[in-house]
């Protein structure tokens, strides 16, 4: 039967006991538990008053012991291999020793593993300051019916947080990690959460990502950026990285929405300033957009030093592989050349000078322009009008909602409660959400295309871009093709060498289609010509 430690000697008397130390706990958020230290110092108290020798200790820390744990518990199964290889000494007994049950485990599984372990290399089992010895029927007994409470308590304890957790959804609450940009304020005496806030710092960081991705900027870039800036450094620790980097600009919590299950909620903190407003949605739909299209092919040459590295075609070759950049090697010049036979090749220099200014040219016809990339204008403005002025009567409706409950009567009570401005906010949102998105797809003209349009010096905005927003540009508005020169050794640009096919005209390829698109290539214009 299970016996008080006192007694143990009595049992086995001139016997030496060494012990193995467990201690583990998945977390403690409001420090109202048995911390992982505080358990092996009980342990080690336990140890020294009856003069038992601690000859090792394991320690998981944040780590569930239930059947739904997500992570293995290493020092779990390192005590087990403890138990099962460790050595057998004449006059020695070895005892696991933890502060209670359901540290060792929370399913019955884990209980089987180790009462197997104990019970084959004779190993006593302690916990809750009472000795087990698992070859006996009694005390086999007695820590199964302990297994099943643990279980059973930690079924409990998921269920209730299940049903928190979407009670918790339901009210648009605080759920889950911290969101970079934000952090959480708790209570000093109770440890109770009072709420979510933005982050001075860090928040402004946040809303300059996005502008980043939005004016065109690469993914690489701004990780670059990130580790580079000492104000950015992640509270949990870890480094930017791309996954990181998307996860953050992808994440709805910043226009003070709460998701669940796919379903988004007004949450119960406040957007991130400048995504509070009309434009500040937009802008992080403009965002969603670019980063989760398709089309873009994960920016694969996000990281290209050169203007038309992959993407410009070679189109000598069936296939039009990319054009790649590379080194002369009698006068280390650079150059580019075709991606597959490296037949095909060009100064750099000359053909980004070249493309430039093609492109510069057609920008500068605007009107030749807007009507490739809108080519039904009349259509579309009628229809920007619409959604337009749908748009601004949802948003003074929602304005107005906003400032009654803002206003306060005699009583000093809003005008307007939270609970029914909340309702006409869950209302509105999605509507002015949908006719945002409205707009931006009656053109399809990203923003930098758009304030190139815009510019009365297209050449000043132009030179203004960074590397990656020109690349980014003529993605979207040109392809170009690159042939042999007529003889060896020429070096000018001769007429059809270079062809330009802008939006809108035969030989434009979309986007996405640009690496090695399975197409016919197109012949070298006859004649004096190199656009289409």
């Amino acid at each position: 039967m299970p016996l008080a430690p006192e007694y143990l000697h009595m049992v086995h008397p001139g016997v030496i006991f060494h012990a193995l130390l467990y201690g583990r706990n998945s977390r403690d958020p409001k420090k109202r538990g048995r911390s992982v230290e505080a358990q092996l110092h009980d342990g080690r108290d336990l140890c020294d008053r009856f003069e038992w020798h601690i000859v090792d200790e394991f320690k998981d820390a944040g780590l569930s012991a239930s059947r739904h744990a997500r992570r293995e518990r290493d020092d779990f199964e390192a005590l087990l291999d403890a138990i099962e290889n460790g050595p057998t000494i004449p006059g020695v007994i070895r005892i696991c020793v933890a502060y209670e049950a359901s540290r060792y485990y929370r399913d019955l599984e884990a209980y089987v593993r180790l009462r197997n372990a104990c019970y084959n290399a004779n190993v006593l089992l302690c916990y809750n300051g009472t000795v087990y010895d698992l070859s006996k029927r009694e005390d086999r007994k007695a820590t199964a019916q302990d297994a099943i409470a643990a279980e059973d308590e930690v079924e409990g304890i998921r269920d209730r947080n299940v049903r928190t957790a979407r009670q918790t959804a339901e009210k648009g609450g605080v759920w889950g990690k911290v969101p970079f940009g934000y952090f959480r304020k708790y209570d000093p005496n109770t440890g109770e959460l009072v709420g979510q806030v933005e982050h001075t710092t860090h928040g402004p960081i946040v809303l300059k990502a996005l502008q980043h991705i939005d004016g065109g900027g690469s993914i690489n870039s701004l990780v670059q950026s990130l580790k580079r800036d000492p104000s950015a450094v992640r509270p949990d620790g870890a480094d930017w990285n791309d996954n990181l980097v998307k996860y953050m600009l992808l994440n709805r919590a910043y226009l003070g929405e709460r998701l669940h299950h796919g379903q988004a909620r007004k949450a119960t903190w406040a957007p991130l300033k400048g995504l509070e407003t009309t434009e500040g949605r937009a802008l992080f739909r403009r965002v969603t957009k670019i980063l989760t299209d398709p089309a873009r092919g994960g920016q694969y040459d996000s990281r290209a030093a050169h203007l038309l590295s992959h993407l410009g075609l070679c189109g000598e070759c069936p296939d039009e592989p990319v054009l790649k950049a590379d080194k002369r090697h009698r006068d280390k010049a650079r150059i580019y050349r075709c991606g597959d036979k490296r037949d095909v090749r060009i100064l750099a220099d000359q053909l980004d000078a070249y493309v430039e200014e093609g492109l510069l040219s057609w920008l500068r016809r605007k009107e030749l322009a807007r009507a490739a990339l809108i080519p039904d204008q009349a259509k579309a403005r009628k229809e920007v009008e619409q959604a337009q002025e749908l748009l601004t009567v949802y948003t003074e409706e929602l304005e107005e909602a906003r400032r009654l409950n803002r206003t306060r009567n005699e009583q000093g009570r809003p005008l307007l409660s939270l609970t029914v401005l909340s309702e006409k906010e869950l209302d509105l949102l999605p509507k002015i959400e949908e006719l945002e998105h409205r707009l931006q797809a009656v053109t399809g003209v990203p923003l930098l295309i758009q304030q190139l349009l815009a510019a009365t010096d297209v050449d000043a905005s132009w030179e203004k871009l960074t590397l990656e927003q020109k690349r980014e540009a003529l993605r979207q508005i040109v392809t170009v093709r690159l042939y042999k020169a007529s003889r060896p050794g020429v070096r000018k640009i001769e007429p059809g060498r270079v062809k330009l096919s802008f939006f809108g005209t035969p030989g434009f390829k979309a986007p996405h289609s640009r690496a090695r698109a399975n197409v016919p290539s197109q012949r070298r214009a006859p004649g004096g010509g190199g656009s289409e």
